[in-house]
């Protein structure tokens, strides 16, 4: 049946979190680790649908570099949630490491593994050197992704190389992007996928049109799914919300200086930061970010949703305080936008 206006401004997706695994400024390592799983505990206790994380290298507030490591941690800690990559950076990795990593993954976690994968090296040129890898690698993404394909898949038994664990496990398998090449490659071969609208949401409408409008059925896939990445932070006023997320645009605004630094605390005036071009570029890049209160946000979160028309959100609040990232989780049910798996009454 065709969905009138008010059917799609009221419809619920499933609502998924995207993780950094930030390193407050003056936390060790560790301690952000502590606090990712307090983060991933929450998700679940609220309903969210998956926990995923993000692979980054040589980023001293990003404690995911190691992330099939610290995704089996997370899933010591948690018991229904969906864990997975967010993804990994495949020109970083051999195919078939990747699939026993992940294949180790679904053996310890049952089917909870979800397996996003990307084309950037999701780093600088010089660490990108120092994980032996080079700029060319990038070019192999297609062919590399179907071996990864092949290798989690069930055709493998005639084969002198193996992935064990990995293969038979099927692991469900997203292509991440923020451009025409991931939206064309994903439906090609038929995959679900991930658009990074949270930080490079220039090409985003186009991109998942191109997706649809060119998918492929597939063993793995009847239809076109699209799951897109926005920030959100929620608070009990504006206020306190557009204090908190000063973190995240400041980490922003030192990514592009090429300052490094761990995850820096909120100002209450982000003019003291930034120039009139870094505001600009901020602005530009975190577009797609539902800040402050649920009234405030509710509206907005419904007009997006309303007008991509996304199969799921997946939502990354990167910034300082832990106490407020808890907090915006805490408050998500009320959005009343989300079909969430077992929201918790809130006080």
């Amino acid at each position: 049946m065709k969905n009138t206006e008010t059917d799609i401004n009221n419809k619920q997706i499933p609502l998924s979190f995207l993780d950094l695994a930030p390193v407050p400024m003056g936390s060790t390592i560790a301690d952000g680790i502590a606090q990712t799983v307090e983060i991933a505990q929450k998700a679940e206790d609220v309903g969210f649908n998956r926990y995923w994380m993000a692979e980054h290298h040589n980023m001293v507030g990003i404690a995911s570099a190691a992330t099939s490591v610290l995704l089996s941690h997370i899933g010591s800690q948690t018991d229904r949630i969906r864990i997975g990559a967010g993804g990994i950076m495949l020109p970083n990795h051999a195919p078939l490491v990747v699939a026993e990593q992940f294949g180790t993954l679904q053996a310890l976690y049952g089917d909870r593994i979800d397996l996003g994968l990307g084309r950037a090296p999701g780093t600088d040129g010089a660490t990108f050197q120092a994980l032996r890898r080079q700029m060319s690698d990038a070019e192999r993404f297609p062919q590399d992704v179907q071996e990864l394909m092949y290798f989690l898949g069930n055709d493998t038994d005639n084969s002198p190389v193996q992935a064990f664990p990995g293969a038979h496990s099927n692991i469900p398998i997203w292509i991440l992007g923020s451009s025409l090449f991931g939206a064309t490659l994903a439906a090609h071969l038929g995959l679900p996928y991930v658009f990074a609208s949270h930080f490079a949401p220039q090409m985003l409408e186009h991109a998942i049109t191109t997706y649809r409008e060119q998918f492929k059925p597939s063993a793995y896939l009847d239809a076109p799914y699209v799951m897109l990445a926005a920030n959100l932070l929620l608070a009990d006023d504006d206020a306190t919300a557009n204090y908190h997320f000063s973190s995240a645009q400041q980490s922003f605004v030192r990514l592009r200086r090429g300052e490094k630094g761990q995850m820096p605390k909120p100002v209450e005036d982000m003019n003291s930061i930034w120039n009139s071009s870094e505001k600009a570029m901020v602005d530009s890049a975190l577009s797609v970010s539902f800040i402050g209160s649920v009234d405030t946000v509710q509206p907005k979160l419904a007009d997006f949703i309303a007008r991509y028309q996304p199969d799921e959100l997946i939502v990354t609040a990167n910034i300082y305080d832990q106490a407020a990232r808890l907090r915006s989780l805490e408050l998500t049910p009320q959005l009343n936008l989300f079909t969430l798996q077992s929201p918790v009454a809130l006080a």
